[in-house]
Order: C-alpha cells, then structure tokens, then sequence
C-alpha cells in the first residue's frame, strides 16, 4: 500500500478506537515503504485531523444536515480528511483533496456516499468563495470562540484565559498547532557544539544555537531519521527539548554529589544531569515503569554515561533515601499541557478531573521526595503542564505544610530572554513568548534539619 491518504485513514481509524495517535503512526509505517513526501504527507494528515478535530466536527455540524456525531465513524474520519486539506494544506489543490476523499469513501465502503462527500466538500469550497471569507461560523462566547477556531476543549481555553489575555491565549493556541521543532543537547564529555555543528552541516542539515543554553542546537527544516544522523550512535547528542535543559540547569547539581531523580524515565533529564556532574558522583534514577527504565539505560550507554544507578518502584513509598541526596529532581507525572505540539491527542485525552487526579499525585510525590533532601540541600519540582492546579497551587500547599523549605531564587541560572521569575520566585515557561515547550520549574532549599 502506498496510497498516504488510505494510511492515514487506517491510522485515524485506531486513534478513535483509543491508540495514541504517535503508536498508530508508527504501526502503519512500519507496514509501508513510503517516499520521503508522502510519509511527511501522512505524518501532516494524522496529526493535523487528530489536532484540529473540533474545527473539522463544527465544519460538519455546518455544513451537513446531519450533525458530525451522528455520521458513522469511518466516514467522519474520511470527512476530517477532507476537510483538513482544504482548510490547511494550501499546497494541496482543492480538486485533489476533493477528489482524493472520495476515493477514500469508495474505497472503504461508502460507495453509495460518495454524492454526499463530493456535495460537502465542494459546498465547503463555494461558500469560501461566495463570502470571501472563512466560511466557518463562530459563537461571540470567547471561550467558544477560540475552543472551535483553534480546537481546544473548553476548560483548557478557560485555564489560559484566567492566566493570560484574550489575545495571548490565541497566540498560544496557534503555537501549540505548530508542527513541534527538534532540538538536540550536546554531550560535552563526548565532543563540542562546534563539533556537532560542522557534521550536521556536512549532511546539510542546518541548525541554530538557543542562547542561555549552552549545549542546545534546534535543528532547521526536514531531518529524515534522527537515529541517521551523524553522532547520534557516537553519543555526541541526545533529542531533549530546550526547556526541558533549562530544569537541569536549575538543578545545578555539581560533581561528587548524590542526586535523585525521582520520576526518571525515559531518562533525558537523568543523563542531562550526569553530563554536567562531569559523570561524577552517583544519581538515582527511579521510575516505577520497567520498559521507560530500560530506554534510561539505553540512553546513558550510548552517551557513554556511568554514574546513573536505576531504581525500579514508585517513589512515594521509598523509605532508604531519607536525608541522603545533595539535590532531588521531582519531574512529576502531568497532564503535559505544555508539550500538546508535541501529542496530538493530549488536548482530547485530558480532562479537569484528570488534572484534578494528577494533582493529588503530584502533592503526594513532592511530600515524600522531600525527605530524600539532606538539611540545606536543593529539590527542583518541574511540570511540563501550564495548569496553576499542577504547579502553583501544589507548590503553595506543599509550603505551607512544610516550614522548613522556601523557595530560591534560580541565580546563576540565565534565562531566555523573554523569561522571568515570577515574584513568588517559580519560573513558567510560556511556548508562544519563549518559542519553547510549556514548562513549570521551581527550585526549593531546606533551610534547617527539621525532618
């Protein structure tokens, strides 16, 4: 099969059946030998109809006499196909993306239907025409109005807008739409950026530097396979978002020391962690997930890392660090809010009652790793969520039950640009003001030896 459309239906067809939108992916292509063009094509097709589905449910709901929940689910998907070429693939000529979806509707059992595609879609293209301009309607309700645009559930574009303005909250809305950058941090005790730089321009692949991060490159344009790419098998660099670099920066662990690293897999953050203790001292890397174990190890051999020692269990119930570690790093588990670029689906599998559960989560964990800390040692907490219920409001709980921490200030620490501390003294990283993924950081200090 090299039809990219038909893959991307079958691919589609398991995400609404409940898979992750990246393994349904990677099943179909694993099955298929596709040109470079036409797995970016499916790749843009998954991805952006899983994305923008509401936009595409409402464009039905407009357009069809029968609302979008009440079509059958195969012939919805192949609608959202539809409709997503023509509303977002400029390069794709509206007759091609008419024409290709009912093909795809003859060939997956609506034959009788296809009248009825050809009708929508065409109908879709005239009314553009006829009004010269965006032909779908949208409610006066703010909320509403860039939930449908964009395709964000309601109760996310409420949490943006109790933080942010009307104007703000759609600039990270169409950040988060973006198809997601790679970035890559270099290992210096393996090679140099300048080192790094040279081989990836030799393949012509082009790069740029991220200031205040010194080991960051975010590649440029289309890559192929980054496993391909030179120093990957030589440990010169691993995949690792920009700021996901910055917590460990803000951890600022040093050589010789105990770390822990409490919610480790798949281990980016661990090994970040030993390359700037000079792979000296030891790091507990735990993780309660075996398999996510077993990527960490991968990792740290291919980086050629020593000094990560991975502890399998849930560390909220582990009794045999209490006042041992110079510096803990909790990277809690989190609705990933930040990162939904990144996850195509996050925005549809996440709901107020599963922050609410993650929450209750993350309070527990920072309650326990705290005691790993020893008197005066560092704890950094970080989320890459933007919802105050999984930040802020745990940070404030925790200190307030726990006299004996405050928060410190990340001196020593550069910043982007654009960033800052906020008075409280945590740091929120905000995608379309920092060109990065969404993060929260917050670096705390154990004052005293009360336990």
């Amino acid at each position: 099969m090299t039809n990219p459309r038909q893959i991307a239906f079958i691919a589609l067809r398991d995400v609404h059946k409940g898979a992750y939108a990246d393994v349904a992916l990677d099943r179909v292509l694993q099955k298929v030998n596709l040109a470079d063009c036409d797995r970016r094509l499916l790749t843009e097709l998954v991805y952006g109809s899983v994305r923008r589905q509401r936009t595409l449910d409402t464009l039905i709901d407009q357009i069809a006499k029968k609302k979008s929940e009440q079509q059958p689910q195969d012939l919805r998907t192949i609608l959202h196909l539809g409709f997503y070429q023509l509303r977002y693939q400029q390069r794709i000529p509206a007759s091609a993306a008419v024409n290709t979806t009912v093909q795809l509707a003859k060939e997956n059992g609506f034959s009788g239907l296809t009248g009825f595609v050809n009708g929508l879609l065409r109908q879709y293209i005239r009314l553009a025409e006829k009004i010269k301009k965006d032909p779908l309607q949208l409610p006066e309700n703010p909320v509403e109005r860039l939930g449908i645009l964009h395709s964000f559930p309601d109760w996310m574009i409420q949490v943006w807008l109790e933080q942010l303005d009307f104007t703000q909250t759609e600039q990270l809305c169409e950040w988060m739409n973006q198809s997601p950058t790679i970035d890559l941090r270099i290992n210096p005790l393996r090679t140099s950026i300048e080192e790094v730089e040279a081989a990836l321009q030799s393949v012509g692949i082009l790069v740029r530097r991220i200031p205040h991060l010194p080991q960051a490159l975010r590649l440029i344009g289309s890559t192929g396979s980054i496993q391909k790419l030179p120093g990957f098998k030589e440990g010169w660099w691993t995949v690792q978002d920009s700021s996901a670099q910055l917590v460990s920066h803000l951890l600022d662990p040093q050589p010789g020391e105990v770390v822990i690293d409490a919610c480790a897999a798949p281990g980016g953050k661990t090994t970040h962690i030993a390359e700037l203790m000079a792979d000296k001292g030891k790091i507990w890397a735990c993780d309660r997930t075996p398999s996510r174990l077993r990527k960490l190890q991968e990792n740290s051999q291919r980086l050629n890392l020593q000094s990560i020692q991975v502890y399998t269990g849930d560390s909220r119930h582990f009794t045999q660090f209490q006042n041992t570690a110079d510096r803990v790093l909790l990277d809690a588990p989190c609705s990933g809010l930040g990162t939904m670029h990144r996850h195509a689906d996050a925005r549809w599998r996440q709901t107020p009652e599963s922050v609410r559960e993650l929450s209750v989560l993350q309070k527990e964990l920072i309650t326990h790793t705290s005691t790993f800390v020893k008197p005066d040692g560092v704890l950094v907490y970080a989320t890459c969520t933007l919802h105050p219920a999984e930040n802020e409001q745990v940070i404030s709980a925790f200190l307030a039950e726990s006299p004996d921490w405050q928060i410190e200030s990340p001196s020593g620490v550069e910043l982007p640009d654009s960033a800052h501390t906020t008075p409280q003294g945590w740091f929120k990283v905000w995608p379309h003001r920092q060109d990065m993924d969404g993060f929260f950081m917050v670096r705390l200090r154990k004052t005293n030896n009360s336990e």
